[in-house]
């Protein structure tokens, strides 16, 4: 591909400015309340889609991740000590915004000896008690694959749990540098096992990977009982992290959609614009 056609974002990976009575409110509420959605943070293209739908994703345990993967906008470091009333503020941010689905995400924080999963839990019975008709999908880091703290979010029973394999086997190491490829699809097969009704991991597209690595990216999730989906395309977040080898069009996600269905995949996101938190509460049909 020539390099200029990299530079440049093809046209359909455009959006238009949201706009709407709901998220007009919604971004002031945000705003007024300093609540802290990675939908913001993130800058994230589907917010408003999102938001008028009435779903929202949340970042805890602090802005400071104790990984350092290549792909990722989220700052390294040493992290700061554990808010323990966070539970709480993510529980009244999410009545405040009236939602009827949200995201819960986290930093890995591999400094401390439950990696966070006390708080991941607490988080989750928080919001039950306040707002007991939201559903939750809970976007996990591996542990490690420690499978006494993947215990504790098997046991407040999120209704989908996702954990994003990122990228093809050949390229984790460079992308996700601390992170193994086996050691994901080990933690989504713990999480089925365990009896958790939807699984769900996501991969990004546009970092080298081939067609067939991708299909066998696919096959693996597959093969480890995952239910959903998602393929988006890397954006580069600044000029330290990986850069942009490839847009994919959008024939090439309609394909991999197709392909991702045949493998039995219960439900299927693929489009350049397409996070793991997009569409998150038609991942409940």
């Amino acid at each position: 591909m020539n390099k200029n056609n990299i530079k440049r974002k093809p046209e359909w990976l455009k959006v238009k400015l949201p706009t709407g009575k709901r998220y007009t409110s919604l971004r002031k509420l945000v705003s007024d309340y300093k609540l802290n959605t990675i939908c913001t943070s993130g800058s994230c293209p589907n917010m408003g889609e999102c938001w008028t739908e009435g779903t929202a994703t949340f970042m805890i345990l602090g802005n400071i991740c104790t990984r350092s993967c290549g792909f990722c906008g989220v700052q390294t470091g040493r992290p700061h000590s554990v808010d323990w009333s966070e539970p709480d503020k993510i529980a009244k941010s999410i009545k405040l915004m009236e939602l009827k689905h949200a995201v819960i995400t986290s930093v890995d924080r591999d400094d401390l000896e439950d990696m966070g999963s006390i708080i991941w839990a607490e988080t989750v019975q928080a919001i039950r008690r306040e707002n007991p008709n939201t559903t939750l999908e809970t976007l996990i880091p591996d542990f490690q694959g420690v499978h006494k703290i993947l215990d504790r979010i098997i046991a407040v029973k999120p209704e989908i749990v996702s954990h994003n394999l990122e990228t093809v086997r050949r390229l984790t190491r460079e992308v996700r540098i601390q992170a193994k490829y086996d050691r994901s699809l080990s933690v989504l097969k713990y999480l089925k096992d365990a009896g958790l009704p939807r699984t769900k991991s996501g991969i990004m597209l546009g970092l080298g990977e081939t067609q067939e690595e991708v299909l066998q990216s696919l096959q693996d999730l597959a093969a480890n009982k995952v239910d959903i989906v998602t393929i988006g395309q890397y954006l580069q977040p600044t000029k330290k992290h990986l850069p942009v080898v490839e847009y994919v069009t959008p024939e090439q996600f309609n394909f991999y959609k197709k392909e991702a269905l045949k493998m039995g995949f219960r439900h299927v996101e693929s489009g350049a614009l397409v996070r793991s938190s997009y569409r998150a509460h038609k991942h409940l049909e």
